[in-house]
């Protein structure tokens, strides 16, 4: 089996999530770096238009969502443990609160000027300007109600207050990782190694968890082009499809979209349809024939 293909960009939250996974699993995968923003013409000719970061690929099969993500590296190295649904409903509690509510709460509480003059070194002043004005295009149109940056700040604290309550053992939900681990990782990441952030400090437990976390490393690493990246899918076909499903929708032309932010849709044929997966048939003429991969929590599928 090839290695996985990454499509992110080093400061996005949510490709660290990835990242560190890989380094858990040890897995080997291949990195191509995009921007913080659209446009990005070659991904989006994998993805159909879908705009979150990041997006994995393996030929001419593409992983939209970090969940999705998630179920292709725990399949590949043999890691139930970070399979969402593997998992008791506790953990699957404490995942949906930390990937959305606790995550924008990171977000909203830790930014500030300090962060868009990182980004501007890293890329340009430009950019990051043009990256504000983005985010803040995704929020007007987002189902999410914001916080203030004050409440948010009160809403870490909160979520650290029982983080370091529960670290009585080495990881969350016990003495090995699971995914409840990643979730509540990369928020933080962005508040305690991004953005420098005080809230974090009169917390060693949680500092020292993510300190394990960040142990594991992220694997072993080769850069790949984009045009590499298209390369790879046009050479391929994408895998069989184990079960169709018994969705009155398949075989028919369907949009699909987050239902929460970032709701950009992307306009395929429905393959398949499970518990736990969507799968949709997309062809272009850079590739061929792809099969885009979304999980069935957090997105929403209609006829156009």
């Amino acid at each position: 089996m090839a290695d996985l293909i990454l499509h992110h960009y080093p400061m996005s939250p949510f490709s660290e999530k990835i990242r560190a996974m890989l380094g858990y699993a040890g897995l080997g995968w291949e990195s191509v770096t995009v921007r913080e923003m659209p446009p990005r013409p070659n991904l989006e000719t994998l993805t159909g238009g879908y705009r979150k970061i990041p997006v994995a690929q393996d030929g001419a099969d593409v992983f939209c969502d970090t969940r999705a993500i998630a179920r292709e590296i725990a399949a590949r190295a043999n890691r139930p443990e970070l399979v969402l649904e593997n998992s008791s409903e506790a953990v699957q509690a404490f995942v949906r609160e930390a990937d959305l509510e606790i995550f924008l709460a990171c977000v909203i509480g830790a930014s500030g000027p300090g962060m868009m003059v990182k980004l501007a070194k890293s890329t340009s002043t430009l950019n990051a300007l043009r990256f504000l004005k983005d985010r803040i295009s995704i929020g007007r149109t987002a189902r999410v109600s914001a916080m203030k940056p004050k409440q948010a700040r009160a809403r870490i604290r909160e979520h650290l207050d029982r983080m370091e309550g529960m670290l009585d053992t080495a990881f969350l939900f016990g003495d090995t990782p699971c995914i409840a681990d990643f979730s509540a990782y990369h928020g933080l990441w962005y508040v305690r190694d991004l953005a420098e952030h005080s809230v974090m400090k009169g917390y060693p437990k949680v500092n020292a968890w993510m300190d394990r976390i960040q142990a594991f490393g992220h694997g072993t690493v080769r850069e790949l082009s984009q045009e590499g990246a298209l390369e790879k899918a046009r050479a391929a076909e994408p895998r069989p499809i184990e079960t169709e499903g018994d969705d009155p929708m398949l075989g028919k032309q369907v949009s699909i979209a987050p239902d929460d932010y970032a709701r950009d849709p992307v306009v395929g044929t429905l393959v398949a349809s499970s518990a736990h997966e969507t799968i949709l048939r997309l062809e272009h003429g850079d590739t061929g024939v792809l099969h885009l991969h979304f999980p069935k929590a957090g997105f929403r599928v209609w006829l156009p």
